[in-house]
């Protein structure tokens, strides 16, 4: 019997504005500058295209020192020291950053809005606070395709970018069945042993050297 043919998975269309696309340029160039890697493609293509470029030859922890270094390059260090010293993430600041981060990034992963979500206060007891973001479809995932590239190249550097640079912890759960993300500031990510991430098969309707085998994506190793 032959197999049940996957579903079809719809692209979505983006209407990039002017400013939309100086980021896309700036960042695309940022990473170019930082991994010595080149792309003739323009867009938002160009960032994926220098990604996977940056995956080629290197291991998961490689591609993640990577984007350290470029997360790191876009903030001067002295301003990540006083943010770090001078504010502690408190409700309000992790609400803050709620805000901001759906205000300003939906030209990286699309759509997104601020959401509840349930955080460890300092006592320890739990609340609940609009300190999330809710991205529909993440735009990276989706253009990507690759499980690895999403946890390597954007969910563990951004979660240790945050929580020890900035000093305010994050947690990123990807959803690979719809390419959903929630992003949620205050609380703290996941070892990799208890992060359901890291044991992710590939994207078999976009990953083009997927397999039949349920086993995690070869490049989260």
């Amino acid at each position: 019997m032959l197999p049940k043919p996957l579903p079809t998975i719809v692209t979505d269309e983006y209407q990039d504005n002017l400013i939309d696309r100086l980021f896309i340029w700036l960042f695309a160039r940022k990473m170019s500058q930082i991994s010595g890697c080149e792309t003739k493609i323009g867009g938002y293509e160009s960032l994926v295209d220098v990604s996977k470029q940056i995956v080629q030859g290197r291991n998961a922890e490689q591609q993640q020192l990577v984007v350290a270094q470029i997360l790191g390059s876009l903030v001067p260090a002295p301003v990540l020291w006083t943010i770090r010293t001078v504010f502690a993430p408190t409700r309000l600041v992790c609400v803050l950053n709620a805000w901001f981060a759906a205000q300003m990034f939906e030209w990286l992963v699309g759509p997104c809005q601020v959401a509840e979500a349930e955080v460890a206060g300092t006592n320890g007891t739990m609340r609940s606070q609009p300190s999330a973001v809710e991205i529909t479809k993440c735009r990276y995932l989706e253009a990507s395709g690759c499980v690895g590239m999403c946890v390597n190249m954007c969910k563990v550097p951004t979660q240790e970018f945050f929580t020890t640079k900035f000093g305010i912890p994050l947690t990123m759960t990807p959803n690979f069945e719809d390419l959903s993300c929630k992003m949620i500031f205050g609380r703290n990510p996941d070892l990799p042993a208890d992060d359901d991430a890291y044991r992710q098969s590939c994207l078999q309707q976009q990953c083009p050297t997927a397999t039949a085998i349920a086993a995690p994506c070869p490049q989260l190793r």
